[in-house]
């Protein structure tokens, strides 16, 4: 795919790829041309053409499954970049790794990445914003949260996202990692409705 969203600061390119129809993603800083590569999927050759003419600062993993990382070694020799990931998760990703904590800031051009550490899917997984755009890997998706294994990763999950996703404005557009874009008001009035009918056991979205 071509462009894929542009506006007075950056362009977003979007490309399918990898063995479980993966988004990837390229952010570029329309000034500078310095980017960003948002998880590296099997066969990221189509997101690499996009990085041509561009300096990719860094490599940013959501999370360390490995439909999401089985084309790091091609995105890595394509592209010089550092590869960041989560702690949790950087011992189960096939590249060395720098580590990336909840709230780092991650400069490329003028512009810059905020990970939001939201453990659920995996205890690693995080989510990246860049202004009003947030990419959520599997931890959200256009229709609502990701999958989690067992209780107790499900109401983490559900924690982390009302906490700290669910809390940003309506218009905020998630890209994740599987699936169309949608904007955060659809997913949440999809949990509002969800949680009207589970009350005593689903975490409530904060006011």
């Amino acid at each position: 795919m071509a462009l894929f969203l542009e506006d007075q600061q950056i362009e977003i390119y979007r490309t399918l790829c990898g063995s479980d129809n993966n988004n990837a993603y390229l952010i570029v800083c329309s000034e500078t041309r310095e980017s960003v590569l948002i998880d590296a999927p099997l066969n990221p050759g189509a997101i690499l053409e996009h990085a041509i003419g561009t300096v990719v600062k860094a490599i940013l993993i959501t999370h360390r499954h490995k439909d999401h990382t089985e084309g790091l070694a091609e995105a890595i020799t394509k592209t010089q970049a550092p590869v960041l990931a989560h702690p949790a998760d950087i011992e189960e990703i096939p590249a060395s790794c720098i580590p990336v904590e909840d709230g780092q800031r991650i400069a490329f051009g003028k512009n810059e990445v905020v990970a939001i550490h939201t453990p659920g899917h995996t205890p690693g997984s995080t989510c990246f914003l860049i202004g009003k755009y947030i990419f959520t890997g599997d931890t959200v998706y256009s229709g609502g949260p990701g999958e989690s294994r067992g209780p107790e990763a499900t109401i983490q999950i559900l924690k982390n996202i009302t906490e700290k996703i669910y809390t940003m404005p309506d218009d905020t557009v998630v890209f994740p990692g599987h699936g169309h874009h949608s904007i955060l008001a659809i997913p949440k009035k999809e949990y509002r409705v969800f949680h009207s009918e589970h009350p005593d056991i689903l975490p409530p979205i904060p006011d």
